[in-house]
């Protein structure tokens, strides 16, 4: 789960980590409204969607005025904003945010995530911090450095100090830096995050460190333990079908491919896009049922991948363990009838009460074409698209 970056800035200052003053707007007249509140000379009005690289999208502008405050809240708000990390639509804006306008000196970049490979958390940090951190990753590596932080111990006085030198932090700095790098492991830690990133933390002409953007994705395993986090949540950033899916306990994420597929376990879906590619075929979505899927839950699923225009077959690849191929394929009968299906349907199963549920769809009377291994499922789909 993602949340916007005046949220993630509000996470920060409850963690004490220093970030300007700004307050959120959903209109012109709000927008407008947020800039007297604050005062001025220099608002910065910002977009607020799900990704990154607004700047460069035109989603972040200067205002010396609250004309200007009027006039750049118009152009953004409603503009369907294109990135860098958006599809070639963009994003629709649907809120802004009025900032205070910063006095930057330097910018750094600073941020935490888990590394699986060491089993620890990584502290990733840069001296140039900003809108080019991609480029800078990309053309001098040696410019960002890591510092891995084992979560028993947490992040040490000494590390923060450590990190701080390498970036190049003046002196007269390096206490406040120290201070945020802590907190913001500490943030990092009790919210169950997946990543914190600030880029940029800026270093004004008096010296002070400030967070002035703040980048959040949680763990979704472990928002039951955080209400507050998950009121956060904008479901006008997410897509509409992985929403509907959430609410039947759907793994889905739509994908750009022809080829619906549906299938019981992480694993086996992961394996069976792969084969569908293997076979010159593209896949329209992952779609895992997981282990205890219902005739509900198989219906809800036909029906979310075929509110996708894209697709022109689909792939349902079963293998019966905890789950038994009868009540899939009475699930998939169910759905069949329910939702007039009009593509074609390509059932491959193995396992629990194989024989069974191969002898309820042969008896449907429904158009299905059966398939016996994973190769030949991928074959017959691909070729019916065509």
């Amino acid at each position: 789960m993602k949340i916007h970056e005046y949220q993630g800035k509000e996470l920060l200052k409850k963690f004490g980590v220093a970030v300007p003053r700004g307050i959120p707007a959903f209109s012109v007249d709000e927008a407008v409204k947020a800039a007297e509140t604050l005062g001025g000379p220099v608002w910065v009005v910002k977009a607020q969607i799900h990704a990154g690289g607004r700047g460069k999208g035109g989603g972040v502008k200067l205002a010396r005025s609250l004309e200007e405050v009027r006039t750049i809240a118009g152009q953004i708000l409603g503009m369907q904003l294109v990135t860098h990390q958006t599809s070639a639509d963009g994003q629709k804006v649907n809120r802004l945010y009025i900032e205070d306008g910063a006095d930057i000196q330097k910018e750094y970049y600073v941020s935490v995530v888990t590394d699986r490979g060491t089993q620890k958390v990584a502290f990733i940090a840069s001296s140039e911090g900003g809108m080019d951190i991609e480029e800078v990753a990309h053309s001098t590596p040696e410019k960002i450095i890591t510092e891995y932080i084992d979560p028993i111990a947490g992040l040490t006085d000494e590390q923060a100090k450590k990190i701080s030198d390498a970036i190049g932090m003046p002196a007269d700095s390096t206490a406040q830096a120290v201070d945020i790098f802590k907190k913001l492991y500490q943030c990092y830690m009790e919210t169950d995050a997946s990543l914190v990133e600030i880029n940029p933390l800026n270093r004004d002409s008096k010296g002070n460190v400030v967070a002035l953007d703040a980048k959040f994705n949680f763990d979704p395993n472990a928002l039951f333990r955080h209400p507050d986090i998950v009121a956060y949540r904008d479901l006008d950033e997410e897509d509409p079908a992985e929403i509907e899916a959430s609410k039947f306990d759907l793994a889905y994420i739509q994908l750009d491919g022809n080829i619906g597929c549906l299938v019981n376990g992480a694993g086996l879906a992961m394996a069976t896009m792969d084969t569908i590619k293997l076979f010159g075929g593209e896949p329209a979505n992952f779609l895992d049922v997981g282990g205890g899927a219902t005739a509900e839950k198989v219906t809800e699923a036909f029906k979310i991948m075929l509110k996708n225009p894209d697709v022109k077959a689909i792939l349902v690849n079963i293998f019966g363990g905890i789950m038994r191929c009868d009540v899939i394929a009475e699930g998939v009968i169910t759905a069949c009838k329910a939702v007039n299906l009009s593509v074609p349907l390509v059932v491959r199963m193995k396992g629990t009460n194989e024989d069974l549920g191969k002898k309820m769809l042969a008896e449907s009377g429904l158009p299905i074409i059966s398939a016996d291994t994973m190769a030949e499922a991928a074959t017959k789909v691909v070729a019916a698209t065509k």
